[in-house]
């Protein structure tokens, strides 16, 4: 058999316990809708979308600060997927139609080259993100300052993902790593997670591969030790990418953050140090403090968390589409609302 034959195999003989597996990155849960995957799995195993897209577990306050912003003439650059994430009243689409400044940039660099053109104007860029993206926001910081611009902020919600990993643990009985983000982290953060009983398998993005990850969770789950299987080697190394986190390690630092649908966890968001004040735009502007509101109808926290699926939410489908989304997970590209509407969940 070829080793997908095998994958598929070994998924679908499957006979033992039942056996939940995360994905925690919400583009493994659009490659397996679009693949088919979830059809080819025995009732004994559940895939569990978790909270992997960066956008979705942006908290609304976060969004509200923005807001605040563009109210106060700030010209605000962002990636086209925050657009219409609602805050607790209205988004930036609505600012945008309301008169504010709002551009869509395709990477944090063309922000930086946005505020070298426009010297009257105050901007800030949208960094939102992961491991995987959030290296360019500190580039941004650095072709900054060899700009020496004075009028170019960052509103930080970056993320690191293994304070999830822990927060989350107990939803599943294994995870399917995110292949992007263990490229930066390396194989070495998961790994020593199985020293806390976490187990899991990182994952690429073909049918191959995804397949590949999940035959080795059910195989190696039938042992009942905590393991890690790098079934992405082509591209994930044991130590990932040094140069990228010392990128990171320069100009941000841990903090607590906010979560949406988790909570606040320890140690799980990024900064911008004291040393890099003059690129912070909570600090520069002086955002007050604000006190987010999410619609209580909308269930994409407990969506976030693997604690109910989307058909599950009263809106989905209803009042709540990609035509007029009402929550972060039907707005998002990656959001798991988005993948179930555009596949059929």
């Amino acid at each position: 058999m070829t080793p997908i034959e095998t994958a598929k195999s070994i998924i679908t003989s499957y006979d033992g316990p039942n056996l939940r597996i995360m994905e925690v990155c919400g583009t493994h849960t659009h490659a397996i809708f679009r693949l088919g995957i979830r059809s080819l799995l025995p009732e004994n195993i559940t895939l569990i979308s978790g909270p992997g897209c960066p956008v979705c577990v942006t908290p609304v306050t976060y969004i509200d600060e923005a807001l605040c912003l563009a109210a106060h003439g700030v010209t605000i650059c962002t990636f086209g997927d925050l657009l219409r994430v609602p805050g607790t009243h209205g988004s930036l689409a609505t600012a945008r139609s309301e008169g504010a400044n709002i551009q869509i940039v395709y990477t944090a660099l063309d922000a930086v080259a946005y505020a070298a053109a426009h010297p009257g104007e105050a901007v800030t860029f949208l960094s939102v993100g992961f491991e995987t993206t959030t290296p360019a926001a500190c580039l941004a910081i650095q072709q900054a300052e060899a700009q020496r611009l004075t009028n170019f902020t960052l509103l930080t919600a970056n993320k690191t993902m293994d304070a999830a990993y822990l927060a989350m643990a107990g939803s599943c009985d294994a995870y399917l790593y995110p292949g992007h983000v263990c490229t930066i982290t390396g194989a070495e953060v998961p790994r020593a997670l199985t020293k806390k009983g976490i187990s899991g398998a990182i994952a690429g993005f073909t049918a191959a591969e995804l397949l590949t990850a999940i035959a080795a969770i059910v195989k190696k789950s039938q042992t009942g030790k905590p393991f890690l299987v790098n079934a992405y080697p082509r591209v994930v190394t044991e130590t990932g990418s040094p140069a990228a986190r010392n990128l990171l390690a320069t100009y941000l630092e841990p903090v607590d953050a906010e979560w949406r649908g988790i909570g606040i966890l320890p140690g799980s968001g990024l900064a911008l140090r004291d040393s890099y004040a003059a690129y912070d735009a909570r600090r520069v502007h002086h955002i007050p403090p604000q006190k987010g509101q999410p619609n209580p109808a909308c269930r994409c926290g407990d969506i976030l968390r693997g604690a109910c699926t989307p058909k599950d939410c009263p809106l989905y489908a209803k009042t709540c589409t990609p035509d007029h989304p009402i929550g972060a997970c039907m707005v998002s590209r990656e959001g798991t609302c988005s993948a179930w509407y555009q596949y059929n969940g």
